[in-house]
Parts: structure tokens; sequence; C-alpha cells
């Protein structure tokens, strides 16, 4: 799967950068724990949703799922906080 990136670059998937962005947010959490394991879960979640839907995504679209699936997870501090990580 292939990603739009803001300045229009297209790029492979890489499932290394989700799980190091949701790292990162959770860090600031102390009380959402969430193991790295857990990270690559949801970065596999990520891959398999939305290259279900289409061959080249953007970064919106992955910031988007990876948001909703933190929700899903009951962790929605880490969840604002990859969103504005995730921006940067």
């Amino acid at each position: 799967m292939k990603v739009t990136k803001r300045n229009g670059n297209v790029v492979l998937f890489d499932d290394d950068k989700i799980v190091n962005g949701i790292l990162k947010a959770n860090a600031e959490v102390p009380l959402e724990e969430l193991t790295k394991n857990e990270a690559h879960s949801i970065a596999d979640e990520v891959f398999a949703k939305l290259t279900a839907e289409k061959d080249i995504i953007s970064t919106a679209d992955v910031r988007a799922c990876v948001y909703q699936l933190l929700l899903e997870r009951n962790l929605p501090v880490t969840a604002q906080h990859y969103m504005e990580y995730s921006k940067a």
C-alpha cells in the first residue's frame, strides 16, 4: 500500500511510523498503558482496514484510522496526543 504525504510525495506504508507515533503519544499519558505489541497490533489493523478500501491512501486517512482504533481501545487521551503529534 502507498501513502500520499501532505507534501504530495507518495511513499510505501511504514507501520513503524505508526507504532512510534502511538508510543510517543502514549508516553505522555501515564494512566493509559499500551505495550509495543499493542501498538503493532493497531498498526496492523490500520493496514488491514485501509488496504481493503484503497491502493493509495492519505496521511489523513491513516491518522483518522489510528485515532478511531485508539478510541475503540478506551485510550482517548493517547488518541488526542497522537492527533497532535502526527500533525506536527
